[in-house]
């Protein structure tokens, strides 16, 4: 790779790294929903649960996976990529929550914004007790479709079992946060 290609990553980083830090503060919490509860204010439509869930995507083999497979379980989407400082930063605190509880009361995934073989490479570095996927640039239109609309990363859904999002985070995860939002579901 060339010195003005690592240029270009870099730059790219920096403004990721810096839309996330400007907006880490604009986490929204969303109210559940139940029957015609859909329209309340700030609440998001199932419509992007129901995109994500539609979406096959390529794991880190390279073989297609469903993710329909996660429903009917609080699920955390975690959007990131690896040029991304704060979503390296949380991902391994990110894979240990996971970890610690198995999948039995809630699931992690993570989709990255990046190429199969930069997240490859990462994921040989890191044991990461979570699955992850690629989701590449269709994985940015889909975080839009939960409300990121900068588009910055990381950015994390929370889904209740339901499949309502009950909660996003944009910027780095503050973690007894994330804990104590689990625990109410």
């Amino acid at each position: 790779m060339n010195k003005k290609h690592v240029a270009i990553y870099a730059a790219v980083a920096a403004m990721f790294g810096i839309m996330g830090a400007l907006v880490a503060l604009n986490q929204k919490e969303l109210p559940p929903m139940t029957g015609n509860a859909g329209a309340a204010a700030g609440a998001k439509p199932p419509v992007a649960v129901d995109k994500l869930f539609a979406q096959s995507l390529n794991d880190l083999q390279g073989k297609p996976e469903a993710l329909a497979r996660w429903r009917g379980k609080p699920l955390v989407v975690n959007f990131w990529a690896t040029w991304c400082a704060p979503c390296v930063q949380e991902m391994p605190e990110l894979s240990e929550l996971a970890g610690s509880d198995g999948g039995k009361t809630f699931n992690v995934i993570g989709i990255g914004i990046d190429s199969p073989s930069n997240m490859q490479a990462f994921a040989a570095k890191l044991k990461i007790a979570y699955p992850l996927y690629v989701g590449g640039m269709g994985g940015t239109e889909l975080s839009r479709a939960f409300g990121n609309s900068a588009g910055g990363l990381p950015y994390t859904v929370l889904i209740g079992a339901d499949g309502q999002v009950r909660k996003t985070y944009l910027g780095k995860l503050k973690f007894d946060e994330l804990r104590a939002d689990l625990a109410k579901l």
